[in-house]
C-alpha cells in the first residue's frame, strides 16, 4: 500500500510566467490520468511538490506522490522494480542507483520518447541541460560503462543533481585580510591557519564518518588532485601518488576543523559552518539554501560562494538525483510528458525559484533567479567543471565505496598509515572487480 502526499499548493502563482490554459495538442489523450511518482524528502522534491500543481493546470494530468527518505526510496523501488505492473509511473533515482537499475533493464530507454513527434517538445533544448549532471546521472553503456560514448543511451534526466562549491565566511576572511583559495594549496593553507587566527574555529567544515562519507569526502579532493579509483583498464590506481594526495589533503582539513570533525557526517558538517565553528565549507550545492535562513543558521548574511578550488585540473562533484520512467510503469507515455514538462525550462525556474537546485544553465543565469539566490551564478560557473567521472558508477561500487569510507576512517581517527591502507583498497577492489569478470577477457 503506498503513502501517497498530494502535491503541495501552488505558491508560486504570482511568478510572471505564462501557462497554458487548455489541455490541448500532446496532453490532451491523457487528460484525467493520475500519476504516482516516487521522490526523495529532499528539499528539491519539496519545491517540485510546490510547483506540480501548475503541470496539472496545464495538462489534465493529476500526480500523487510517493514521498521517502532516499535511503528507504531505495529499498521500495528495489521491491517495486521487480514486479510485473510496478506502482510508480516516474520515479527519482539517487546517481548510484543508475548502473543498477539499467544493469537490471529496469529503466526505459529514453530514445523512442525523444523521437516521437506527438510526445517531444520541439522547444525543449536539450543542449541547455548542464552537460556533466546528464552524463553523470542520464546516460549509461558508453564509456566505462556509465558515461557517453559510441555505445551510450539516455535512461533519465537530472532533477535534483547537485556539484561541489567552497562557502566562506566574509566577515572571518575580511577580518584578517584573507583571498578566497582558488587552489589547493591554498585552501589547506587557510584550512589551518584560521584556527590559529580564531581560537576555537575550525578551518574547512568536512565529511569524514566512517563508510560512505569519508569516501565522498576523500572523493571530493581525489579528481582535482589528479586521482581516479581505477585507470582505462580497470587496475585500482587509488594507491598511487594522487591517491595518497587526496587522502593526506583530507587528514589536513579534518585535523584542522572543529572539535568532534573527525566524525562529521553531511548534516554535522554543515551544521558547524550554519552554527558558526567553522569558517569554510566545501561539499554539496544543496546545502546553500539553508545558509540565509535564520531558523537553520547563525551566519546569516555573512556567507560568499566561490567554485571548487583547482589542483592539477578543475573537477567538482557530480551527484543528486535523476529522474525516469520503470520498464514496469503503467502509463509511460504521459510519465514522459511530465518529466519533460519537468525538466523544461518553464518549469526548472519554477522549480529553482522555490528553493529547487536548476538542471539548467539558463536557470543558473537566470535574471529572476539570481535576484532572489544571487549565489546561483557562481554555481552556474562552477558547474562547467563539473566532472561525470568523479567517481565510477559501476554495480560493485557499493560495496568498494564501502571498503574505502570505512579504511579512511581508520586514517582519520586511528592513524593508520595512508599508503599502506590505500594499498589495501586497491587489492580489495581488485579482487572485488575479478569476481565481477571485469579482467576476464585480460
Amino acid at each position: 500500500m503506498l503513502k501517497i502526499i498530494k502535491p503541495l499548493a501552488s505558491s508560486v502563482a504570482g511568478i510572471a510566467l505564462s501557462v497554458t490554459a487548455a489541455f490541448a495538442g500532446p496532453y490532451e489523450p491523457y487528460e484525467g490520468t493520475t500519476l504516482v511518482v516516487n521522490f526523495p524528502a529532499h528539499p528539491h522534491y519539496d519545491a517540485v511538490r510546490r510547483v506540480l500543481p501548475e503541470f496539472t493546470k496545464e495538462t489534465g494530468i493529476q500526480v500523487e506522490v510517493d514521498q521517502l527518505q532516499y535511503l528507504k526510496m531505495r529499498e521500495k523501488q528495489t521491491l517495486e522494480l521487480t514486479k510485473n505492473k510496478g506502482d510508480y509511473d516516474l520515479m527519482a533515482y539517487v546517481v548510484f542507483s543508475k548502473a543498477d537499475y539499467v544493469y537490471a533493464d529496469q529503466l526505459e530507454n529514453l530514445a523512442r520518447y525523444f523521437m516521437n513527434p506527438k510526445l517531444v517538445d520541439p522547444n525543449y533544448d536539450a543542449a541547455d541541460l548542464v552537460e556533466g549532471y546528464v552524463s553523470n546521472i542520464g546516460v549509461a553503456g558508453g564509456e566505462k560503462g556509465y558515461l557517453p560514448g559510441a555505445t551510450g543511451s539516455l535512461f533519465g534526466l537530472p532533477f535534483g543533481a547537485e556539484t561541489s562549491i567552497l562557502g566562506y565566511r566574509t566577515d572571518i576572511f575580511e577580518k584578517h585580510g584573507l583571498t578566497v583559495p582558488s587552489n589547493y594549496e591554498e585552501l589547506l593553507d587557510l584550512a589551518c591557519k584560521i584556527p590559529e587566527l580564531e581560537p576555537g574555529m575550525g578551518g574547512l567544515a568536512s565529511r569524514a564518518a566512517s563508510g560512505h562519507h569519508a569516501s565522498h569526502a576523500f572523493l571530493l579532493h581525489l579528481a582535482p588532485l589528479g586521482g581516479r579509483i581505477f585507470d582505462d583498464e580497470w587496475n585500482p590506481i587509488v594507491n598511487n601518488a594522487e591517491g595518497v594526495a587526496a587522502a593526506n589533503a583530507l587528514k589536513t582539513i579534518v585535523d584542522c576543523g572543529t572539535e568532534g570533525a573527525a566524525t562529521f557526517g553531511f548534516a554535522e558538517a554543515g551544521a558547524s559552518f550554519l552554527q558558526g565553528t567553522s569558517a569554510m565549507f566545501l561539499d554539496s550545492t544543496v546545502f546553500a539554501g539553508q545558509v540565509n535562513d535564520p531558523a537553520k543558521s547563525k551566519v546569516v548574511g555573512k556567507v560568499a560562494w566561490a567554485p571548487h578550488p583547482a589542483g592539477v585540473r578543475a573537477g567538482s562533484q557530480t551527484g543528486g538525483f535523476g529522474i525516469g520512467i520503470p520498464r514496469n510503469a503503467q502509463n509511460k507515455e504521459a510519465a514522459f510528458l511530465l518529466m519533460q514538462w519537468l525538466t523544461s525550462k518553464k518549469a526548472d525556474k519554477l522549480i529553482a525559484l522555490a528553493g529547487g537546485n536548476p538542471s539548467r544553465y539558463s536557470t543558473h543565469a537566470d535574471p529572476d533567479v539570481n535576484a532572489k539566490f544571487p549565489y546561483m551564478a557562481t554555481f552556474g560557473e562552477a558547474l562547467k567543471n563539473a566532472d561525470p567521472d568523479w567517481r565510477p558508477i559501476i554495480p560493485v561500487w557499493g560495496k568498494i565505496n564501502a571498503d574505502l569510507g570505512t579504511t579512511l576512517s581508520k586514517v582519520l581517527t586511528e592513524g593508520a598509515d595512508i599508503q599502506s591502507s590505500l594499498d589495501g583498497v586497491a587489492e580489495r577492489a581488485r579482487a572485488i572487480m575479478e569476481e565481477a569478470g571485469y579482467y576476464s577477457w585480460q
